[in-house]
C-alpha cells in the first residue's frame, strides 16, 4: 500500500515538473498532474527503459534513471497532447 501511495505522490510531482517545463502548469490541476507522471512514467518505460535503464514508480520511485525516465516520458507525453489539441507542441 505504501508503495502505491509514493508512486502517486512521484507521479504527481513529476507531472507538475513536466507541466512547468511544457508551459501547461495553469491549465492542469492535482488529479492531472498524477495522471501525466504516472502515464508518462509508462511511456517513458516503454520508450527509454532500453537505453537509460530504470524501474517502476511503485518499486524504485527514488532511483535517478527511474525519475529521468518518467521525467522525459511526462514531457513527451504533453508534448503529444499540445500538439493533438493546439496544432503546435509548445
Amino acid at each position: 500500500m505504501m508503495d502505491l501511495i509514493i508512486a502517486l505522490v512521484m507521479g504527481g510531482v513529476i507531472g507538475w515538473l513536466a507541466s512547468m517545463v511544457m508551459n501547461r502548469d495553469a491549465s492542469m490541476g492535482i488529479v492531472a498532474n498524477v495522471i501525466v507522471g504516472c502515464v508518462g512514467s509508462m511511456l517513458g518505460r516503454f520508450l527509454l527503459g532500453g537505453l537509460i535503464g530504470g524501474g517502476h514508480l511503485r518499486g524504485d520511485a527514488f532511483d535517478w534513471r527511474t525519475l529521468a525516465t518518467a521525467f522525459a516520458g511526462a514531457i513527451i507525453l504533453l508534448g503529444v497532447v499540445n500538439l493533438v489539441r493546439r496544432g503546435s507542441i509548445r
